[in-house]
């Protein structure tokens, strides 16, 4: 079983996030894809990131009616903030069956160097990337551990939906309508 990675603040989730993991799931050979949502991502300011347990309840909302994408709450139980190759050695010894690979965005890929131990995700990991507006990824084109996918490229954000939800502005099709609902419902990111 080869289950794709998917690690993310999903602050909050949307239609782009939900579009690499379904490209990932169905069209990549991945036998399916966890949504892992990250309680602290150590190179992002924690500061603006809303409460893990809203962002895992939207992340399941939106997902609730997918094939081979599922939502984990896995790095909740670790210490923070979580650190990648933490998660997937913790995984590893929980699933032994499981063939873990690494999905990440190009623009991560950019500063993977900085990642805790990111040698070690090269050598023991397959890595999927998907494309991102702007990024450099010319020093790993022929790197034998990682995969460049034709996933569409997404130029939506999770910043620039937060950002119009504050300024009042319609985002339908930028979220599931059940999203949607679940933030207005808590008045989230006024």
């Amino acid at each position: 079983m080869k289950t794709g990675l998917f690690f993310g603040s999903f602050n909050p989730i949307h239609t782009g996030h939900l579009i690499i993991a379904n490209y990932m799931a169905n069209h990549s050979g991945l036998d399916e894809v966890w949504l892992v949502v990250s309680p602290h991502n150590p190179l992002k300011d924690k500061k603006g990131l809303t409460n893990m347990y809203d962002r895992l309840e939207m992340a399941q909302l939106a997902t609730e009616n997918t094939d081979h994408i599922r939502v984990s709450d896995i790095e909740f139980s670790l210490p923070q903030p979580s650190y990648t190759i933490d998660t997937l050695t913790y995984l590893r010894e929980r699933y032994p069956t499981k063939e873990f690979v690494l999905i990440i965005g190009a623009d991560n890929l950019v500063s993977f160097k900085k990642w805790k131990n990111y040698e070690v995700l090269l050598d023991n990991y397959q890595i999927y990337v998907y494309p991102r507006p702007g990024a450099d990824v010319t020093e790993w084109i022929n790197h034998p551990s990682i995969t460049f996918t034709d996933t569409p490229l997404m130029e939506i954000s999770s910043t620039f939906i937060r950002k119009a939800i504050k300024e009042g502005k319609n985002v339908q099709f930028f979220l599931p309508d059940k999203v949607i609902d679940f933030i207005d419902g808590k008045g989230m990111y006024r």
